[in-house]
Protein backbone atom coordinates (compact mmCIF):
# COMPACT_ATOMS: atom_id res chain seq x y z
CA UNK A 1 0.00 0.00 0.00
CA UNK A 2 1.39 3.41 -0.70
CA UNK A 3 1.81 5.85 2.02
CA UNK A 4 0.19 9.43 1.79
CA UNK A 5 3.00 10.84 -0.47
CA UNK A 6 2.46 8.04 -3.03
CA UNK A 7 5.52 6.07 -2.72
CA UNK A 8 5.81 2.06 -1.77
CA UNK A 9 7.33 1.95 2.00
CA UNK A 10 6.85 3.35 5.11
CA UNK A 11 6.69 7.05 5.77
CA UNK A 12 10.00 6.41 8.08
CA UNK A 13 11.83 4.72 5.05
CA UNK A 14 11.03 8.26 2.75
CA UNK A 15 13.29 10.88 2.77
CA UNK A 16 11.54 14.04 2.16
CA UNK A 17 13.52 17.72 1.75
CA UNK A 18 10.86 20.05 2.74
CA UNK A 19 11.59 23.72 1.19
CA UNK A 20 11.59 25.81 3.90
CA UNK A 21 11.64 29.97 3.67
CA UNK A 22 10.86 30.45 6.94
CA UNK A 23 7.04 31.15 7.02
CA UNK A 24 4.08 29.79 8.30
CA UNK A 25 3.31 27.95 5.12
CA UNK A 26 6.43 25.74 4.62
CA UNK A 27 6.54 25.82 8.18
CA UNK A 28 3.84 23.23 8.77
CA UNK A 29 4.48 21.65 5.66
CA UNK A 30 7.70 20.39 7.13
CA UNK A 31 6.04 20.11 11.29
CA UNK A 32 3.03 18.34 9.37
CA UNK A 33 5.37 15.62 7.36
CA UNK A 34 7.27 14.80 10.54
CA UNK A 35 4.46 14.40 12.32
CA UNK A 36 3.25 11.56 10.00
CA UNK A 37 6.58 9.92 10.33
CA UNK A 38 8.88 10.75 7.41
CA UNK A 39 12.03 11.59 7.11
CA UNK A 40 12.44 14.98 6.95
CA UNK A 41 15.03 17.24 6.00
CA UNK A 42 14.66 21.29 5.90
CA UNK A 43 16.38 23.46 3.21
CA UNK A 44 16.79 26.99 3.53
CA UNK A 45 17.99 29.38 0.84
CA UNK A 46 19.91 32.50 2.04
CA UNK A 47 19.68 34.51 -0.89
CA UNK A 48 20.98 37.88 0.06
CA UNK A 49 24.11 39.58 2.04
CA UNK A 50 22.85 37.86 5.33
CA UNK A 51 23.67 41.31 7.16
CA UNK A 52 21.16 43.40 4.82
CA UNK A 53 18.64 41.62 5.14
CA UNK A 54 18.03 41.23 8.95
CA UNK A 55 16.17 44.53 8.03
CA UNK A 56 13.94 43.65 6.01
CA UNK A 57 9.91 43.31 6.83
CA UNK A 58 7.32 41.44 4.71
CA UNK A 59 10.05 39.69 2.44
CA UNK A 60 10.80 35.77 2.41
CA UNK A 61 13.87 34.49 2.83
CA UNK A 62 15.29 37.13 4.63
CA UNK A 63 17.55 36.95 7.46
CA UNK A 64 14.91 36.41 10.29
CA UNK A 65 13.15 33.88 7.87
CA UNK A 66 16.50 31.88 8.26
CA UNK A 67 16.25 32.25 11.90
CA UNK A 68 12.44 30.78 12.06
CA UNK A 69 13.38 28.66 9.81
CA UNK A 70 15.86 26.66 12.31
CA UNK A 71 13.83 27.20 14.76
CA UNK A 72 10.81 25.15 13.84
CA UNK A 73 13.37 22.28 12.47
CA UNK A 74 15.11 22.13 16.10
CA UNK A 75 11.86 22.63 17.50
CA UNK A 76 10.07 19.48 15.88
CA UNK A 77 13.17 17.35 16.01
CA UNK A 78 14.62 16.97 12.21
CA UNK A 79 17.30 18.07 10.14
CA UNK A 80 17.88 21.69 8.91
CA UNK A 81 20.15 23.22 6.63
CA UNK A 82 21.43 26.12 4.86
CA UNK A 83 22.33 26.87 1.60
CA UNK A 84 24.32 30.07 -0.05
CA UNK A 85 22.14 30.29 -3.35
CA UNK A 86 23.26 34.43 -3.23
CA UNK A 87 25.08 33.77 -7.19
CA UNK A 88 22.08 31.67 -8.28
CA UNK A 89 19.57 33.66 -7.69
CA UNK A 90 21.29 37.01 -8.47
CA UNK A 91 21.92 35.60 -11.98
CA UNK A 92 18.26 34.00 -12.53
CA UNK A 93 16.09 36.22 -10.63
CA UNK A 94 17.67 39.45 -9.89
CA UNK A 95 19.77 40.41 -13.36
CA UNK A 96 16.60 39.07 -15.47
CA UNK A 97 14.44 41.26 -13.17
CA UNK A 98 16.52 44.31 -14.67
CA UNK A 99 16.77 43.13 -17.71
CA UNK A 100 13.26 42.52 -18.15
CA UNK A 101 12.34 46.76 -17.51
CA UNK A 102 15.25 47.32 -19.61
CA UNK A 103 13.15 45.66 -22.57
CA UNK A 104 10.17 47.46 -21.36
CA UNK A 105 8.55 44.86 -19.63
CA UNK A 106 7.33 44.00 -16.65
CA UNK A 107 8.60 40.78 -14.92
CA UNK A 108 7.43 38.34 -11.99
CA UNK A 109 10.78 37.56 -10.26
CA UNK A 110 8.66 35.08 -8.02
CA UNK A 111 8.15 32.77 -11.19
CA UNK A 112 11.18 33.19 -12.22
CA UNK A 113 12.81 32.16 -8.10
CA UNK A 114 10.09 29.34 -8.48
CA UNK A 115 11.35 28.34 -11.98
CA UNK A 116 15.46 28.37 -11.37
CA UNK A 117 16.69 28.38 -7.68
CA UNK A 118 13.88 26.81 -5.99
CA UNK A 119 12.41 23.55 -9.03
CA UNK A 120 15.68 23.71 -10.70
CA UNK A 121 18.73 23.96 -8.11
CA UNK A 122 17.12 23.30 -4.76
CA UNK A 123 14.95 20.23 -6.44
CA UNK A 124 18.54 18.95 -8.12
CA UNK A 125 20.27 19.18 -4.77
CA UNK A 126 17.12 17.18 -2.96
CA UNK A 127 17.90 14.39 -5.57
CA UNK A 128 21.56 14.56 -5.25
CA UNK A 129 20.54 13.95 -1.20
CA UNK A 130 18.71 10.74 -1.88
CA UNK A 131 15.26 12.39 -1.51
CA UNK A 132 12.59 10.45 -2.35
CA UNK A 133 10.52 14.26 -3.15
CA UNK A 134 10.43 17.90 -2.23
CA UNK A 135 7.68 19.77 -0.60
CA UNK A 136 6.85 22.79 -0.34
CA UNK A 137 4.22 25.02 1.30
CA UNK A 138 2.86 26.34 -1.82
CA UNK A 139 -1.00 26.23 -2.27
CA UNK A 140 -1.69 24.31 -5.33
CA UNK A 141 -2.48 20.39 -6.03
CA UNK A 142 -0.63 17.76 -7.53
CA UNK A 143 -3.33 15.16 -8.62
CA UNK A 144 -2.20 11.65 -9.55
CA UNK A 145 -4.41 11.07 -12.14
CA UNK A 146 -5.91 7.41 -13.35
CA UNK A 147 -3.48 6.60 -15.75
CA UNK A 148 -0.74 7.12 -12.72
CA UNK A 149 0.66 10.50 -14.33
CA UNK A 150 0.59 13.79 -12.08
CA UNK A 151 -1.59 16.64 -12.91
CA UNK A 152 -1.11 20.19 -11.89
CA UNK A 153 -4.46 21.80 -10.06
CA UNK A 154 -5.06 25.02 -8.08
CA UNK A 155 -5.38 24.96 -4.70
CA UNK A 156 -8.86 24.61 -2.94
CA UNK A 157 -8.41 27.70 -1.60
CA UNK A 158 -8.79 30.43 -3.83
CA UNK A 159 -7.51 33.45 -2.55
CA UNK A 160 -4.56 31.24 -1.44
CA UNK A 161 -4.15 29.32 -4.92
CA UNK A 162 -0.26 29.84 -6.60
CA UNK A 163 -1.10 27.75 -9.73
CA UNK A 164 -0.73 31.54 -11.24
CA UNK A 165 2.83 31.19 -10.34
CA UNK A 166 3.87 27.88 -10.95
CA UNK A 167 2.92 27.59 -14.51
CA UNK A 168 6.56 26.98 -15.36
CA UNK A 169 6.46 23.92 -13.71
CA UNK A 170 7.81 20.52 -16.23
CA UNK A 171 6.55 17.30 -15.61
CA UNK A 172 9.63 15.84 -14.47
CA UNK A 173 9.86 18.24 -11.85
CA UNK A 174 6.06 17.72 -10.96
CA UNK A 175 6.80 14.10 -10.35
CA UNK A 176 9.22 14.36 -7.68
CA UNK A 177 7.63 17.39 -5.96
CA UNK A 178 4.70 17.22 -3.22
CA UNK A 179 2.24 20.10 -1.71
CA UNK A 180 0.79 18.71 0.85
CA UNK A 181 -1.17 22.35 1.94
CA UNK A 182 -3.42 22.41 -1.75
CA UNK A 183 -6.49 21.26 -0.49
CA UNK A 184 -6.04 23.38 2.89
CA UNK A 185 -6.70 26.88 3.82
CA UNK A 186 -4.93 28.94 5.08
CA UNK A 187 -6.91 29.30 8.59
CA UNK A 188 -6.31 25.42 8.62
CA UNK A 189 -2.65 26.00 8.20
CA UNK A 190 -2.53 28.53 11.24
CA UNK A 191 -4.59 26.25 13.33
CA UNK A 192 -2.31 23.63 12.66
CA UNK A 193 0.99 25.96 13.59
CA UNK A 194 -0.38 26.83 16.79
CA UNK A 195 -1.41 23.13 17.22
CA UNK A 196 2.79 22.38 17.26
CA UNK A 197 3.12 25.53 18.84
CA UNK A 198 5.37 26.89 16.09
CA UNK A 199 6.99 30.16 16.88
CA UNK A 200 5.66 31.72 13.35
CA UNK A 201 2.20 30.87 13.91
CA UNK A 202 1.71 34.84 13.88
CA UNK A 203 4.22 35.67 11.80
CA UNK A 204 2.69 37.86 8.31
CA UNK A 205 2.53 36.54 5.14
CA UNK A 206 5.33 38.06 2.90
CA UNK A 207 4.37 41.04 0.67
CA UNK A 208 6.85 42.81 -1.45
CA UNK A 209 9.19 41.19 -3.67
CA UNK A 210 11.65 39.64 -1.84
CA UNK A 211 14.68 41.97 -2.85
CA UNK A 212 12.77 45.24 -3.33
CA UNK A 213 12.15 47.47 -0.04
CA UNK A 214 9.29 49.19 -0.11
CA UNK A 215 8.22 47.94 -3.26
CA UNK A 216 10.42 50.75 -4.89
CA UNK A 217 11.11 48.64 -7.78
CA UNK A 218 12.45 51.40 -9.72
CA UNK A 219 15.07 52.18 -7.52
CA UNK A 220 16.68 48.53 -7.69
CA UNK A 221 16.49 48.36 -11.26
CA UNK A 222 18.45 52.18 -11.63
CA UNK A 223 21.11 51.00 -8.91
CA UNK A 224 21.76 47.25 -11.15
CA UNK A 225 21.27 49.26 -14.58
CA UNK A 226 22.36 52.71 -14.58
CA UNK A 227 21.03 53.19 -18.40
CA UNK A 228 17.25 52.66 -17.11
CA UNK A 229 17.51 56.39 -16.26
CA UNK A 230 17.62 57.19 -19.82
CA UNK A 231 15.29 60.14 -20.56
CA UNK A 232 13.46 59.92 -23.60
CA UNK A 233 9.72 61.08 -25.02
CA UNK A 234 6.12 60.41 -24.00
CA UNK A 235 4.30 60.45 -27.24
CA UNK A 236 0.53 59.98 -27.55
CA UNK A 237 -0.96 56.89 -29.92
CA UNK A 238 -1.66 59.80 -32.71
CA UNK A 239 2.14 60.46 -32.68
CA UNK A 240 2.10 63.73 -30.79
CA UNK A 241 4.89 64.37 -28.48
CA UNK A 242 3.36 65.46 -25.20
CA UNK A 243 6.61 65.62 -22.70
CA UNK A 244 9.48 63.65 -21.44
CA UNK A 245 10.06 60.84 -19.34
CA UNK A 246 12.60 59.97 -17.14
CA UNK A 247 13.30 56.83 -17.84
CA UNK A 248 11.02 54.00 -19.04
CA UNK A 249 11.48 51.66 -16.01
CA UNK A 250 9.35 54.60 -13.91
CA UNK A 251 6.71 53.12 -16.44
CA UNK A 252 4.10 50.11 -16.68
CA UNK A 253 1.60 49.46 -19.34
CA UNK A 254 -2.21 50.40 -18.19
CA UNK A 255 -0.31 53.43 -15.72
CA UNK A 256 -2.78 56.52 -15.57
CA UNK A 257 -0.96 58.07 -12.40
CA UNK A 258 2.54 59.98 -12.44
CA UNK A 259 2.59 59.88 -16.32
CA UNK A 260 3.75 63.31 -15.98
CA UNK A 261 1.85 65.18 -18.34
CA UNK A 262 -0.48 68.13 -17.43
CA UNK A 263 -3.49 69.03 -18.16
CA UNK A 264 -5.31 70.47 -21.57
CA UNK A 265 -3.71 67.37 -24.01
CA UNK A 266 -7.10 65.75 -24.41
CA UNK A 267 -10.83 66.50 -25.55
CA UNK A 268 -12.62 67.22 -22.03
CA UNK A 269 -9.20 66.52 -20.51
CA UNK A 270 -9.84 63.20 -20.97
CA UNK A 271 -7.41 60.94 -18.75
CA UNK A 272 -4.14 59.58 -20.69
CA UNK A 273 -3.00 55.77 -20.01
CA UNK A 274 0.56 54.25 -20.87
CA UNK A 275 -0.26 51.95 -24.08
CA UNK A 276 3.03 51.00 -24.93
CA UNK A 277 6.75 50.99 -24.00
CA UNK A 278 9.13 51.50 -26.96
CA UNK A 279 12.06 50.31 -25.42
CA UNK A 280 14.37 50.39 -28.62
CA UNK A 281 13.39 54.17 -29.49
CA UNK A 282 12.92 54.66 -25.45
CA UNK A 283 9.17 56.23 -26.10
CA UNK A 284 6.69 56.11 -23.35
CA UNK A 285 3.39 55.90 -25.73
CA UNK A 286 0.08 56.87 -23.84
CA UNK A 287 -3.39 56.67 -24.74
CA UNK A 288 -7.16 56.78 -23.78
CA UNK A 289 -8.68 53.99 -22.12
CA UNK A 290 -9.93 52.32 -24.90
CA UNK A 291 -6.71 51.76 -26.54
CA UNK A 292 -5.44 49.78 -23.91
CA UNK A 293 -8.10 46.60 -25.24
CA UNK A 294 -6.07 43.84 -26.26
CA UNK A 295 -7.81 40.37 -27.52
CA UNK A 296 -4.84 38.65 -29.01
CA UNK A 297 -2.33 37.31 -26.09
CA UNK A 298 1.44 36.08 -27.75
CA UNK A 299 3.55 33.68 -25.65
CA UNK A 300 7.43 33.07 -25.53
CA UNK A 301 9.47 30.36 -23.06
CA UNK A 302 6.33 28.34 -23.26
CA UNK A 303 5.88 25.15 -20.52
CA UNK A 304 2.45 22.80 -21.29
CA UNK A 305 1.69 19.96 -19.21
CA UNK A 306 -0.98 18.29 -21.08
CA UNK A 307 -1.19 17.58 -24.40
CA UNK A 308 -3.48 19.32 -27.52
CA UNK A 309 -3.79 20.17 -30.78
CA UNK A 310 -3.35 23.78 -30.81
CA UNK A 311 -3.29 23.92 -34.47
CA UNK A 312 -6.81 23.72 -34.14
CA UNK A 313 -7.66 25.75 -31.64
CA UNK A 314 -8.60 24.84 -27.83
CA UNK A 315 -11.06 26.18 -25.26
CA UNK A 316 -9.24 27.14 -22.28
CA UNK A 317 -9.46 29.75 -19.61
CA UNK A 318 -6.77 32.23 -18.77
CA UNK A 319 -5.36 34.17 -15.91
CA UNK A 320 -3.01 37.32 -17.28
CA UNK A 321 -2.30 38.68 -13.79
CA UNK A 322 -2.42 36.62 -10.58
CA UNK A 323 -5.22 38.35 -8.87
CA UNK A 324 -7.97 38.07 -12.17
CA UNK A 325 -10.17 35.46 -12.28
CA UNK A 326 -9.81 33.04 -15.31
CA UNK A 327 -11.39 34.26 -18.74
CA UNK A 328 -13.10 32.35 -21.44
CA UNK A 329 -10.53 32.26 -24.07
CA UNK A 330 -8.59 30.15 -27.21
CA UNK A 331 -5.13 28.79 -27.46
CA UNK A 332 -3.56 28.42 -30.62
CA UNK A 333 -0.42 27.42 -32.18
CA UNK A 334 0.82 28.17 -35.36
CA UNK A 335 2.95 26.58 -38.08
CA UNK A 336 6.28 27.58 -35.98
CA UNK A 337 4.94 26.07 -33.38
CA UNK A 338 4.23 29.51 -31.53
CA UNK A 339 1.59 30.00 -29.23
CA UNK A 340 -1.12 32.89 -28.86
CA UNK A 341 -4.33 33.12 -27.44
CA UNK A 342 -7.49 34.92 -28.56
CA UNK A 343 -9.74 36.24 -25.35
CA UNK A 344 -13.70 36.10 -25.91
CA UNK A 345 -13.65 39.69 -24.61
CA UNK A 346 -11.22 41.93 -24.52
CA UNK A 347 -9.26 42.75 -21.49
CA UNK A 348 -7.45 46.24 -20.64
CA UNK A 349 -3.25 47.04 -19.53
CA UNK A 350 -1.98 43.51 -20.85
CA UNK A 351 1.98 43.38 -20.30
CA UNK A 352 4.48 41.81 -21.80
CA UNK A 353 6.38 40.06 -19.04
CA UNK A 354 3.28 38.62 -17.33
CA UNK A 355 2.54 35.32 -17.15
CA UNK A 356 -0.54 33.54 -19.75
CA UNK A 357 -1.32 30.93 -17.71
CA UNK A 358 -4.14 28.38 -19.46
CA UNK A 359 -7.04 26.10 -17.15
CA UNK A 360 -9.12 23.44 -18.07
CA UNK A 361 -11.06 23.58 -15.14
CA UNK A 362 -9.17 23.75 -12.20
CA UNK A 363 -6.22 21.73 -14.23
CA UNK A 364 -3.25 23.75 -14.77
CA UNK A 365 -2.39 23.39 -18.54
CA UNK A 366 0.51 25.42 -18.75
CA UNK A 367 1.31 28.75 -20.44
CA UNK A 368 4.03 31.06 -21.43
CA UNK A 369 5.78 34.35 -20.95
CA UNK A 370 3.33 37.30 -22.54
CA UNK A 371 5.39 38.77 -24.83
CA UNK A 372 3.35 40.69 -27.16
CA UNK A 373 -0.59 41.54 -28.17
CA UNK A 374 -2.62 42.10 -31.07
CA UNK A 375 -6.77 44.07 -31.45
CA UNK A 376 -9.10 42.22 -33.69
CA UNK A 377 -11.68 44.50 -34.75
CA UNK A 378 -13.67 43.83 -31.58
CA UNK A 379 -11.21 44.67 -28.97
CA UNK A 380 -10.47 48.19 -31.15
CA UNK A 381 -14.57 48.85 -31.11
CA UNK A 382 -14.41 47.51 -27.21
Amino acid sequence: MKNGLGFDKSPADTRVVVAMSGGVDSSVTAALLHEQGYHVIGVTLQLYDHGEVLKKKNACCAGIDIYDARRVAEQCGFDHYVLNYENKFKQSVVDDFADSYLRGETPIPCVRCNQTVKFRDLLAMARDLDADCMATGHYIRRVVNENGSAELHAADDGGKDQSYFLFATTQDQLDFLRFPLGEMSKDETRRHAERFGLSVADKPDSQDICFVPDGNYADIVKKLRPEAKTPGDIVHIDGRVLGRHEGIVNYTIGQRRGIGIGGGVTENNSPLYVTALDAAANRVIVGPYESLARDIVYMQDTNWLAEFDGAAGVDVAVKLRSGQQPSPARLFHDDAGRYFIMLEQPQFGIAAGQACVCYNGTRVLGGGWISGTGRTEAAEAA
